[in-house]
């Protein structure tokens, strides 16, 4: 079983070889710059290290992998556009808008997008597209209560936009190994609280959502809650879950 750094170049190097539809023409570079932006590729690897937990192997689950990071990116691409977050810059450079234009920056999003289902649907079982189409529609969901402005209820707001794809990068993972889904119940309630504890940690690096309504260290008291339920959640895994564990550590302790 590989660990999370292994794992890490193992979907780096799946991502750079990716190949994508001709049909794409002078749009490809667009839609591989957001790609190339680097980040901790947290979702794939968790995708991965579940399938190889749940005793499938990481080279099956490669193309459900990158699948979930490039609605992972897809997302950022359009969060990132003046009619959302209107935000020029992504991860030290210039976000996809302001390096191809408004409208290359959409449709290179788009392209994303039909990508990854395009990837998701080369298994011979519908179950990681499904995955996938759930958690986006759910993604897109919370992405609408944020931007009109709907959070009063918080942890409602985040479960939809951020937790779902997390929740779905395990799921993906399983579907991809080929685990029966009444079976998958303990997992997926690890990967919801894996959720919440992404989110909180990633509001206490920013200063705003949980951080700003609850005060940092209240924030911090919640991730550490969020990061012991996760590993208690793990230990009613019927497997082996030492790299899972580790990206709940991982998480747990970001600064960046």
């Amino acid at each position: 079983m590989r660990d999370v750094e292994q794992l890490r170049e193992l979907i780096e190097a799946h991502l750079a070889e990716l190949a994508l539809s001709p049909e794409l023409g002078g749009l490809e570079e667009a839609v591989r710059y957001p790609l190339q932006a680097g980040g901790k590729r947290i979702r794939p690897v968790l995708c991965l290290a579940a399938a190889e937990a749940a005793g499938g192997s990481a080279a099956r689950a490669l193309p459900a992998a990158a699948a979930v990071e490039l609605v992972h990116a897809f997302s950022l691409v359009h969060d990132d556009l003046p009619a959302l977050d209107d935000d020029d810059e992504r991860r030290g450079r210039a976000s996809a808008h302001v390096a191809f234009g408004e409208a290359a920056a959409l449709l290179a999003g788009d392209a994303l997008l039909a990508e990854a289902f395009r990837l998701a649907l080369a298994y011979d079982t519908p179950a990681v597209a499904r995955e996938l189409a759930a958690a986006t529609v759910t993604m897109i969901g919370g992405q609408y209560l944020d931007v009109t402005g709907d959070d009063a209820d918080l942890a409602r707001v985040h479960r939809l936009k951020t937790g779902a794809l997390l929740a779905a990068s395990v799921g993906c993972g399983l579907a991809a190994a080929g685990m029966p889904e009444p079976e998958q119940h303990p997992w997926r309630a690890f990967a919801a609280e894996l959720g919440l504890l992404f989110q909180v940690v990633d509001d206490i690096l920013d200063g705003d959502g949980y951080a700003a309504r609850l005060g940092v260290e209240a924030a911090r008291a919640l991730a550490a809650e969020a990061a012991a339920a996760a590993a208690r959640r793990l230990e009613e895994v019927p497997a082996d879950t030492t790299v899972l564990r580790e990206i709940v550590d991982g998480l747990a302790v970001r600064t960046a």
